[in-house]
């Protein structure tokens, strides 16, 4: 009989402890790099790119990325179970396709910071959601970084006076759309890494969802504005890999091993690092409100982070 070395077991355990503290800070990273998003978007907007068409391109360059390198590099992690499709329509379709469009639409009824705060209602519908479909208990801790980190993200986008005033019935309720469905990918995700690794999740969610949202935007201006002006292309293949392609790979690997209302809580971070990145990069004007938000959002992911160190290891089986 062939004996397992001592050390095996104690050095597998070491990995896996290992793997759950640097979760969180997977899950943050990728909020940071969503919030780069706005560097490249101006660029692309600046050379004739509507938001729909900004998000296939987005899409459609990422899923080919995807799928080019697993073809050179792992095969086997492009192969899944026909009936396991389901997944990955959640994902791609019911949450990235269905939240952008949502989102763009609710700009056309409320201002885009108010737009902004309704798409990140995504951690209430996430904590509901896991609270019957996964059992995930809802904490006091947890409850007070969510209403921290969502009053931040009001105050960091100057949700103040008159804005309040021009809301509507119906952008509020599309606005609210786009939160679900933003809160889906978190859902359909958690189910997925059951089965498969984050990488085809993340391929399998944009070649999707690339299929889903072209239908939606004028391809043909896409290609016309691409090879009318070559110096964009550099953005759009940035945009897919340093704003798509890293942070769903690590937000989808974090979500291993971090409960789904902590993660969605941490993906405040995204918000955030956007109006710094507008007040040092564009010279945008920082106000008092906009730092405080800063604060508060910094103040719920020590929270979660504090808490989720010091709480048991989950199963890692």
């Amino acid at each position: 009989m062939i004996r397992q070395p001592m050390g095996s077991t104690s050095i597998f355990k070491r990995r896996t402890v290992s793997e759950i503290r640097l979760a969180p800070f997977l899950i943050i990273l990728a909020a940071v790099c969503w919030g780069t998003i706005g560097i490249f978007t101006r660029e692309l907007q600046a050379a004739g790119f509507t938001s729909v068409q900004i998000t296939a391109a987005r899409c459609a360059v990422t899923a080919l990325c995807l799928v080019m390198g697993l073809l050179f590099t792992d095969r086997d992690k492009l192969k899944i179970v026909p009936k396991d499709i389901w997944m990955f329509i959640g994902t791609g379709l019911l949450s990235i396709v269905f939240f952008n469009i949502c989102y763009f639409t609710s700009i056309q009824y409320l201002t885009l910071s108010m737009a902004s705060v309704l798409l990140y209602t995504a951690p209430f519908f996430v904590m509901l959601m896991s609270l019957f479909l996964f059992h995930e208990k809802m904490t006091i801790q947890k409850g007070i970084a969510l209403i921290l980190a969502f009053s931040g993200c009001v105050l960091t986008a100057g949700i103040v006076g008159d804005q309040i005033n021009s809301i509507t019935e119906i952008g509020i309720l599309i606005g609210l759309g786009s939160g679900f469905g933003y809160a889906l990918y978190t859902i359909f995700g958690r189910v997925a890494l059951k089965k498969y690794h984050p990488i085809t999740i993340t391929t399998y969610t944009f070649l999707i969802a690339a299929i889903g949202i072209l239908p939606f935007c004028d391809v043909g201006n896409m290609v016309q504005l691409s090879l009318g002006n070559t110096g964009i292309l550099p953005y759009i293949l940035i945009l897919s890999i340093v704003c798509t392609v890293l942070p769903y790979f690590l937000y989808t690997k974090g979500l291993k091993h971090v409960e789904g209302g902590k993660a969605s809580v941490m993906a405040f971070v995204e918000p955030m690092v956007a109006t710094l990145i507008g007040i040092f990069l564009f010279h945008e004007q920082m106000t008092l409100l906009n730092m405080t938000g800063v604060v508060l959002i910094f103040a719920a992911i020590v929270l979660l982070n504090s808490r989720t160190r010091s709480s048991a290891p989950p199963d890692t089986s």
